[in-house]
């Protein structure tokens, strides 16, 4: 699939893995207006990329992303109402992708960008990362799928102490409190999210993707319908090829090829 060219992204594809490098390193990688209509296009083509199997999302110039770019260079084209819906969608379309996706978090990840790098199914943060739902500070309230995702990951109270002080967090407290996986020193990152993406990538896509849908949901529904949901896609994932390849890998004392059919 032929990805860009993007006035504020970079965009890679190599062995199933989709790369998007938020590219506005002297903003810090600040979302500007073409930055979060050009993020909305390539994760809306990513929904039907049946060839792409999972997705790493990070920043240029060694920073993740500062959030929206509030600088007040831009001429507005449309009522802000507008505008955060369109953003809230971006949200909703991120979490809702069928391929694992990961965020690699270097320098700052703040407001906005903290609340898109969560909106990932797996953070992954180098030593010197920095973290902050920052929206505060500036007068604003907190946004991007935050209010949502941080109790979800650190508890209420923990959330609300993030949101309501806005403090800056480094990646050793960040870990501490559950707001990443795991944190790895600087020189290490790329290989190591390299390696993530590439197990996930090699993995069964349709059982990974329920098993997201199912997780996902988990906070909303209760056990009975879980275990009902659970068995539904069970019995979807039974009837597939590489069930039948992963049984065969297993006798063969060999690794499975998922073909994800």
């Amino acid at each position: 699939m032929a990805w860009g060219p993007y006035e504020t992204l970079i965009v890679d594809e190599v062995d199933r893995v989709v790369t998007i490098t938020m590219n506005r390193p002297r903003r810090k990688n600040a979302a500007n207006s073409v930055m979060w209509e050009e993020l909305s296009d390539v994760v809306r083509a990513l929904h039907s990329a049946d060839e792409v199997r999972a997705v790493i999302l990070t920043g240029a110039g060694g920073d993740f992303c500062s959030g929206a770019d509030v600088s007040g260079e831009e001429t507005r084209s449309r009522h802000m109402l507008h505008s955060m819906r369109h953003i809230g969608d971006l949200c909703l379309s991120l979490q809702r992708l069928a391929q694992p996706t990961v965020a690699k978090v270097r320098g700052v990840a703040a407001g906005a960008g903290l609340n898109m790098a969560l909106a990932c199914d797996m953070v992954i943060a180098a030593e010197g990362a920095r973290f902050s739902e920052i929206f505060a500070r500036r007068g604003l309230v907190v946004d991007f799928g935050g209010s949502w995702l941080l109790p979800r990951l650190v508890g209420m109270h923990r959330a609300k102490e993030l949101v309501l002080l806005a403090d800056i967090i480094d990646a050793a407290e960040a870990d501490r409190i559950g707001l990443v996986n795991r944190v790895v020193p600087e020189a290490e990152l790329d290989a190591v999210v390299a390696s993530i993406a590439a197990r996930l990538a090699a993995g069964p896509p349709i059982a990974l993707a329920m098993s997201k849908r199912l997780l996902n949901n988990s906070f909303d529904v209760t056990l009975e319908q879980a275990l009902d949901d659970e068995g539904l896609a069970q019995t979807v994932t039974f009837s597939t090829e590489d069930v039948a390849e992963a049984m065969g890998a297993f006798i063969d004392k060999r690794d499975p090829v998922f073909r994800g059919r």
